[in-house]
């Protein structure tokens, strides 16, 4: 399972400037939990960074570390939205995963992160 302690970070060169920081990881794999069968896709990250920025070596690994992971392509992309969200702690933080045709179908999950403050509160069922 991946673990977001893999990910390390470091000083923002730029504090005082908005600046988008676009990384996009081309060999993401992961398991259906359904099937089995791998599942492939590209997973961009767009943030803007506040203190501090991913180093992309620990990026790598953490994306790799789902390579056995029986996840759905919603939840994987969720994950590591909240993941480098709470890593990052950046001034804005998006996840788009374009995930492989399979099966006929192509999917693309896309994620944006807030700070606990800013997110709407939990409607109760």
């Amino acid at each position: 399972m991946a673990d977001p302690k893999i990910l390390e970070t470091f000083p923002n060169p730029a504090p005082h400037r908005d600046f988008l920081i676009e990384h996009t990881h081309h060999e993401f794999t992961s398991v259906c939990p359904m099937t089995g069968h791998p599942d492939f896709a590209n997973i961009t990250v767009r943030y803007v960074a506040d203190e501090k920025c991913v180093e992309l070596k620990s990026l790598k690994l953490y994306f790799h570390a789902y390579r056995n992971e029986g996840i759905f392509f919603e939840a994987a992309t969720n994950k590591i939205c909240d993941e480098l969200g709470a890593a990052l702690q950046p001034r804005s933080l998006t996840i788009i995963a374009d995930w492989k045709a399979r099966g006929g179908f192509s999917s693309r999950i896309t994620a944006d992160w807030k700070p606990a403050k800013s997110r709407p509160a939990k409607k109760k069922r």
